[in-house]
């Protein structure tokens, strides 16, 4: 009998024979070298674009809801595969791994599309970067107690991030409060308050190109001499502590989904992140190509033909009277020259039409926080009214409506206007919202300077939404058309050959099949409900909010009980419906929907005449790794807000590439992917943007649907009387109150058609086959919903450069660098000498 191993040995074992069984030693060899390559190629890539000097992209952004990066990167570098064989032979799970890692939930889903668009933009070979805050609290988490939503903080670098790599040497000061100083020799800002800046950098890398971008995110520090003017003991002991009042900046995320919310720490963050942004890319700007932190360029004629800032939506608006403030204070050009220049750099994404959600900042809060810029803006507004007076003369009511200032008992400056003014490009995300905007929203200045506006309809990364979150359906297509369609998704075209294809239509139904088993032990094992694998899934995840009208599915699904309780031997199509979201910690209204959402599943679920034909299951604490769990697993997608109220979505095409059928109305961009597939393949119902704005002329009366409608009627009257809270008779009061008398989002004018596209739902959900063919024709023809199109289309119509499917040398193909690098070699791996990125 052979003699145990000591450790020492058993380490030894491991570490020769795991690893080098995944591979041959060569392949090894290579994979070290990629390994080292991701961890160098910042610095590579930073090379190869001070060499290049090509246009650099900026995207600034408050949010960016980025999930996890483990199998994201994995999947970008080509790596999943062998990560998977050598953790194996390690003894290891990678699953159970990728379990352990937090989201980075730095976003409130409404905002989702920056990550996707940064994916995007380092698969086409674009030199950009995402700018943002690291937030040391994320959205928060969600738990469900006693049915209610109670809010926990997110502490998601509890354990550290090993993705980030802090940039001190990058350390920037970001100025508050003060007073402005006219002095003979210009403009001076003084007497401010200083916060430091610490830029945290997160790689993000193409997909299988050797590009690897940026997302550089700030943190707020205090500098030393913060506040400690004092020496005595008591005043230095308080001094030090009130540096939390400075770091307090980048301490939390605002958890409002489209909605304002005018608090100064929100400005600060808002200022916070423009400041430190501008003055690095000012800083960029000046040393490229040249390898050298030494200023090099002095000229910024070539600024805007370098420099493309996006503002994701009005958030980092104050990018436009900063980058004003630099060029006219600090670098002395004069008004009209760096006006030019402002409005050539940026463009501004609207992502809503709904009014309160509209920044407007008190003029008081300006005032006090940023002096200057006040000035600036109003200056910005007399020569803009000005061109506007020579254009519509006499025209004063227009001047109020496009005026950057808005009078009233608080002044206030509108946002959104000084975006439109201060940019060269204005874009919808969705073409619905984008007419919208030009018909309604911005009617005025779409009149006055009809070219700068667009359309970018979204889309979404199909490596994380297709490849990562479901390897079965992206397996079983590539076995037909190859693998092309990962880094082109028009591709998927092609799967509309295999519609009537018998083998392939009992793929596609057998991963669908794999994907709602499994989901549905996570259920089970999760929320201790025991789900019906062969129901229809039937999912609603998205921020909780009126205009997305979960309400309406809840009537639907209230409707449903009833309808088996009343014929309980009659057949019916097995249902289990689940909604998730967040409902932002102030909004009531949003509150209620989840108590009634769980409300509505304590009495469905626990019927015993119900059984397993209807369940309802409210989803906590929704974020990006539950969506790529759930998601691939839906059978039917609700996107059935009220006509024209939502911009785009992102998770209705984020189903309908994962092959499930979408119920909604002619909304955001469902009216496009209807478009696609062919609205035979699509359920679409309710009322149109049109409808609704002639049922605004003439009034909503909620009350003539419920007198009409006896199933509609019989519905709230269980509400009103308590029967989903016997305990509490009144508890959904407010909700029946705002059905019936203040509804915004017209819930009744759609409940009748809604409950008729519902049946029909079930009656195609009976036939297998049928059904299955309709989802290959919506996966077939998702193509377009791909954020590499949204991304090519700004990169070509807003920020003037190129996309490119050039693959940048990997870090072991020799090559040699000119101006200010250099490689160095280490043991045969090429190494990039760093340089300032």
């Amino acid at each position: 009998m052979s003699r145990p191993l000591s450790d020492y040995e058993k380490r030894k074992q491991i570490s020769v024979r795991g690893l080098a069984g995944v591979e041959n030693v060569s392949d090894l060899k290579k994979n070290f070298n990629r390994h080292l390559h991701f961890t160098l190629v910042k610095d590579r890539n930073v090379q190869y674009y001070y060499e290049k000097d090509p246009k650099r992209i900026y995207y600034l952004s408050l949010e960016f809801y980025m999930g996890r990066t483990l199998q994201n990167t994995m999947v970008n570098l080509g790596l999943q595969n062998a990560c998977d064989e050598a953790t194996y032979q390690l003894g290891l799970d990678m699953e159970e791994l990728q379990e352990i890692e937090e989201d980075a939930g730095l976003g409130n889903g409404g905002l989702g599309a920056p990550a996707c668009f940064l994916d995007s933009m380092a698969t086409l070979g674009l030199a950009a970067y995402g700018y943002g805050i690291r937030y040391e609290f994320g959205i928060f988490n969600q738990k469900i107690s006693g049915g209610w939503q109670v809010e926990e903080a997110d502490d998601w670098l509890r354990y550290g991030n090993p993705w980030e790599k802090a940039r001190p040497e990058y350390m920037i000061p970001v100025h508050f409060y003060g007073h402005v100083d006219h002095g003979p020799d210009g403009t001076k800002w003084i007497d401010t308050q200083v916060v430091l800046a610490l830029p945290y950098d997160t790689p993000v890398p193409g997909y299988r190109n050797n590009t690897v971008n940026t997302m550089r995110l700030w943190s707020a520090r205090a500098p030393n001499e913060f506040n400690l003017k004092d020496f005595n003991v008591g005043g230095y002991i308080q001094a030090v502590l009130d540096r939390n009042l400075a770091e307090n900046i980048s301490r939390v995320l605002y958890p409002n989904d489209n909605f304002f919310e005018g608090k100064e720490l929100r400005l600060k963050q808002e200022y916070f992140v423009v400041a430190a942004t501008l003055q690095d890319i000012i800083r960029r700007f000046k040393s490229s190509k040249f390898g050298s932190r030494d200023p090099v360029r002095t000229s910024f004629d070539a600024f805007p033909d370098k420099v493309a800032i996006q503002l994701n939506d009005t958030h980092p608006s104050l990018a436009i009277p900063e980058l004003m403030r630099v060029l006219v204070d600090t670098e002395k050009l004069d008004w009209d020259k760096a006006w030019e220049i402002t409005v050539k750099t940026c463009a501004y994404t609207n992502h809503t039409v709904l009014p309160e959600a509209l920044e407007r900042w008190p003029i008081h809060l300006l005032e006090t926080l940023l002096p200057r810029h006040l000035e600036i803006i109003y200056e910005i507004n007399q020569r803009f009214l000005d061109k506007v007076y020579a254009m519509f003369p006499g025209d004063h009511d227009r001047l109020r409506r496009m005026s950057l200032v808005e009078e009233g008992s608080i002044k206030r400056i509108n946002m959104a206007h000084l975006c439109i003014v201060g940019s060269h490009a204005v874009n919808g995300v969705a073409r619905i919202h984008s007419d919208i905007l030009k018909k309604t929203v911005f009617k005025d200045f779409y009149e006055f300077e009809p070219h700068k506006f667009q359309n970018k309809t979204n889309g979404i990364t199909p490596r994380r939404w297709l490849v990562l979150c479901n390897p079965g359906l992206a397996e079983v297509i590539a076995e037909r058309i190859g693998e092309e369609y990962i880094s082109d998704l028009d591709h998927l075209k092609k799967l509309l050959a295999f519609v009537n294809d018998e083998g392939f239509i009992r793929d596609v139904a057998k991963v669908k099949q794999e994907n709602k088993l499994k989901f549905s032990a996570y259920l089970e094992k999760e929320y201790k409900v025991k789900i019906n694998p062969n129901s229809l899934f039937d999912v609603q995840v998205k921020r909780i909010h009126e205009y997305k009208r979960q309400l309406l599915n809840c009537l639907h699904v209230i409707t449903l009980y009833n309808r088996i309780k009343r014929e309980p031997n009659q057949h019916f199509v097995p249902r289990t419906i689940m909604i998730g979201g967040k409902a932002a910690p102030g909004y009531h209204m949003a509150k209620m929907i989840i108590k009634l959402i769980t409300a509505i599943g304590d009495i469905v679920n626990n019927d015993p005449v119900i059984g397993d034909r209807l369940k309802m299951i409210f989803l906590e604490n929704y974020r990006v790794s539950l969506a790529e769990k759930v998601i691939p697993a839906a059978d039917l997608s609700e996107q059935i807000s009220t006509a024209g109220t939502e911009a785009s979505g992102t998770g209705n095409m984020k189903f309908m590439l994962n092959g499930a059928l979408t119920i909604g109305t002619m909304d955001g961009a469902n009216v496009e992917m209807a478009e696609e597939a062919g609205e035979d393949n699509f359920f679409i119902f309710g009322m149109r943007v049109e409808d609704v704005e002639e049922m605004d002329k003439k009034g909503y009366c909620a009350k003539d649907y419920y007198d009409r409608i006896p199933e509609l009627k019989q519905v709230i009257d269980q509400l009103s009387s308590g029967y989903f809270s016997p305990k509490q008779p009144q508890l959904f009061k407010d909700i029946v109150n705002m059905l019936m008398n203040h509804d915004r989002f017209k819930v009744f004018a759609d409940y009748e058609a809604y409950i008729k596209c519902q049946e029909d739902v079930s009656a195609l959900y009976k036939n297998t086959k049928e059904w299955t063919k309709k989802v290959i024709i919506n996966i077939a023809t998702s193509g377009k919903f791909s954020s590499d199109r949204t991304i090519a289309q700004y990169a070509r119509e807003i920020w003037g450069v190129e996309p490119t499917h050039h693959k940048i040398p990997a870090p072991d193909d020799p090559r040699d660098f000119v101006g200010g690098g250099g490689v160095k070699k280490l043991k045969g791996v090429n190494v990039p000498l760093p340089l300032p990125p």
